[in-house]
């Protein structure tokens, strides 16, 4: 009897990752970018990489919206990943939709000036980065 309860366990534990996992993807796929900003999100992922650790490190942002920068950046430099990056495509565009959907939230509650002062690349990237996160294009300066 001991040796079927262990493996009921095994079972169940390997069940609930596997649809854990399941559930993962299926929030990934709803929160995506729409149409093309998949495909921009790639191009753009060095500046976003850079302006994530570059938020991470201000100590004048609220210590929330570091600690999620923080635990996406271990997330990204950790070789486990919700796809594998060996997939084609996939594998990295999981990567861009975590970090689309994190940033969302943090570029909210950080601001847009904050954000936008710690930006790395062009202005049109800049313009990529609030049409990903759902904030309203910066006026032209």
């Amino acid at each position: 009897m001991t040796g079927s309860f262990w493996w009921d366990l095994v079972i169940s534990v390997g069940v609930a990752l596997v649809v854990a996992w399941l559930a993962l993807v299926l929030v990934l796929a709803l929160v995506r970018p729409k149409g093309g900003l998949l495909r921009e999100a790639l191009r753009l992922l060095p500046d976003v990489l850079r302006l994530v650790r570059r938020l991470a490190a201000d100590t004048t942002l609220p210590r929330g919206v570091r600690v999620r920068l923080g635990l996406l950046l271990i997330y990204l430099a950790s070789p486990i990943d919700l796809i594998p990056d060996v997939i084609p495509v996939l594998g990295y565009a999981d990567d861009a939709i975590i970090v689309t959907a994190v940033l969302r939230g943090v570029v909210r509650r950080a601001g847009l000036d904050a954000v936008h002062a710690h930006w790395p690349g062009t202005e049109d990237g800049f313009t990529v980065l609030c049409r990903l996160t759902g904030l309203p294009t910066p006026a032209t300066s």
